[in-house]
């Protein structure tokens, strides 16, 4: 209900999924066996890479951190989730929604730089061979790192700050987390300048890195056409084709959820998009990557 002006709130009440209880049981289990797979998934290939010599180079490096993303990105969402179908609505409190947004946003913003900086490193590898190793030295592989998580920590602040810094005149958020979407139904009067706001900060958070991968792919795709060898192409494009299945699925459903404007907003839409990106990418990574990498899999075998 709106009560006005609720400047003294300290805590919210999140919703989940509340409309569908019945399945709740259900629910948690399947969760939580995706989630302890998932993350036992992205720590082996932590775990391969960084054992093995043979695999450190930048783009095994750029996996690592990929993996470590996906870890963390996951453990702010999943015990979020599982707390809600078990108890039903949550009560949390303001503080602990605020970190959970600020958290979200920075692992999620931070996977969008670095699935930019992955494609950069194919582009190098694939277009500039002979120059490969001095372009993509280790002090520019952490320095496209560090970006990322600098990006990431812009992002997190900017939307965090101004979201609970702006007068509200609700408490129930028709999500299963902190999601910045259905914060937008809460804020009392005008609220054409936080969507705009959104939109603008999503278009330079998932537009701008997938345009510099959809350029980097083309330029690849454009190298792999005229190489003579029909070996050479196939294996150029078993290199690429891991990155692009993972750019699609998580760009796709990013961009889905964030570059809309607010009266296109259906909450079991929202809801069933921010699992897709929150869960299935993550889970998916560690499997695309090692499953159609010969290098990985023999790791993995020794």
């Amino acid at each position: 209900m709106i009560l006005g002006n609720l400047s003294g709130l300290s805590e919210f009440r999140l919703l989940g999924f509340s409309e569908i209880s019945h399945l709740h049981p259900l629910l948690s289990v399947v969760l939580l066996s995706l989630y302890i797979l998932t993350l036992m998934a992205n720590t082996v290939i932590v775990l391969i890479i960084n054992s093995d010599n043979a695999l450190h180079t930048p783009m095994y490096f750029f996996l690592t951190q990929l993996s470590c993303l996906d870890i963390c990105y996951l453990s702010v969402i999943i015990p979020a989730i599982l707390e809600n179908l078990m108890v039903g609505t949550v009560s949390i409190s303001k503080t602990r929604c605020a970190m959970q947004m600020f958290f979200f946003l920075f692992f999620g913003v931070a996977e969008c730089f670095l699935l930019a900086a992955m494609s950069l490193d194919r582009y190098f590898a694939i277009c500039h061979p002979l120059h490969y190793t001095i372009i993509m030295s280790s002090r520019v592989c952490r320095s496209l790192v560090a970006g990322s998580y600098i990006c990431g920590t812009a992002v997190g602040l900017i939307h965090t700050l101004t979201t609970f810094s702006s007068p509200m005149c609700g408490s129930a958020i028709d999500h299963f987390f902190c999601e910045v979407q259905p914060f937008l139904d809460l804020l009392c009067g005008n609220t054409f300048p936080r969507e705009t706001q959104v939109i603008v900060v999503a278009v330079f958070a998932i537009l701008s890195p997938f345009l510099l991968i959809l350029y980097s792919y083309i330029r690849i795709i454009s190298t792999i056409l005229h190489m003579a060898s029909a070996e050479s192409q196939q294996k150029a494009f078993s290199t690429c084709s891991s990155h692009l299945l993972v750019v699609a699925l998580f760009y796709g459903t990013a961009g889905s959820m964030y570059l809309r404007p607010k009266y296109s907003y259906c909450a079991a839409v929202d809801k069933f998009l921010s699992l897709s990106y929150s869960l299935v990418t993550p889970l998916l990574n560690p499997i695309i990557y090692s499953l159609r990498n010969k290098e990985v899999k023999g790791a993995l075998k020794k």
